[in-house]
Parts: structure tokens; C-alpha cells; sequence
């Protein structure tokens, strides 16, 4: 697989793009992240043409990429702007995602690594604030 083509379509990725995901994943390629699991590229596609109804200016940046003949670990920075919350203020998200590969160089398993509590909970107004005090009382 050409990994810098990958990379260079999620630094790329926009609604019309998203349709080229056929290039780089398999027909039954497996998708995971902390909100969904499916199989097939097609509800891949879905869970992608989401992103773009529920945030606004989504963007990743790969800052790392670690590859050996297993696989490749993209470390990423997720930028958005969200319209119900957040005064519109761009946000980030930081995550890990695992790629493996079919004979063919597409991508077949995909699993997304997040910390759902600081990277989205602890953002959102009322859900926040719960658990910041949250965080002041368990930590030391």
C-alpha cells in the first residue's frame, strides 16, 4: 500500500471525497472507533458523510506514521468547528489509527483509538463541567 497516498487523501477528505474511498479500502474492509462498528466500505463511506453533517470544517493532519510489514499506525490531529456548541470555536481531537492491509494494499481493518472523555466529553458544556469536578475529585 502507498501510504503517502492515504495520508495525503485524509489531509484531502470532503464530502465529494469521500466517495474515493473505494481507491484505498477493501469491498468488506472492518472500521472501528469509540461510536461505531461496521464492515464494508459503503458503511464506511456512511460513517464519513455523518462527520460532514455533524461538524463543521473537518480537517486531520497525520503527524506521525509508524510502519512495518503488518501495518501502519497514523497518529492524527482531528480539527472541526462545531455548530451547537463551542461558540463555533475550532476544536482538535488526537488519535491513533491502526491500519492493516490485503494482499491487494488496501486497506481491510481500520481501528480508531481516542479518549472519548478528553477529547469530546470534556468539551461539551453541561457534560463538561460534570466531569472536570469529576476529574478534581478522583485525581490526587
Amino acid at each position: 500500500m502507498n501510504t503517502d497516498a492515504l495520508i495525503q487523501f485524509y489531509h484531502d477528505i470532503s464530502l465529494d471525497s469521500v466517495a474515493r474511498f473505494p481507491e484505498f479500502y477493501s469491498d468488506n474492509a472492518y472500521f472501528k472507533d469509540p461510536f461505531n462498528e461496521v464492515r464494508g466500505v459503503a458503511a464506511i463511506q456512511r460513517i464519513f458523510t455523518h462527520m460532514f453533517s455533524q461538524v463543521a470544517e473537518p480537517r486531520f493532519v497525520i503527524t506521525e506514521k509508524v510502519a512495518d510489514a503488518g501495518g501502519v499506525m497514523l497518529i492524527w490531529e482531528f480539527y472541526y468547528r462545531v455548530r451547537l456548541w463551542g461558540k463555533g470555536e475550532a476544536q482538535v481531537m488526537r488519535g491513533v489509527s491502526h491500519l492493516k492491509f490485503d494482499p491487494d494494499g488496501k486497506v481491510n481493518y481500520h481501528r480508531d483509538y481516542w479518549d472519548t472523555g478528553e477529547e469530546l466529553y470534556m468539551k461539551l458544556p453541561a457534560l463538561g463541567t460534570l466531569m472536570r469536578g469529576l476529574r478534581r475529585v478522583l485525581s490526587a
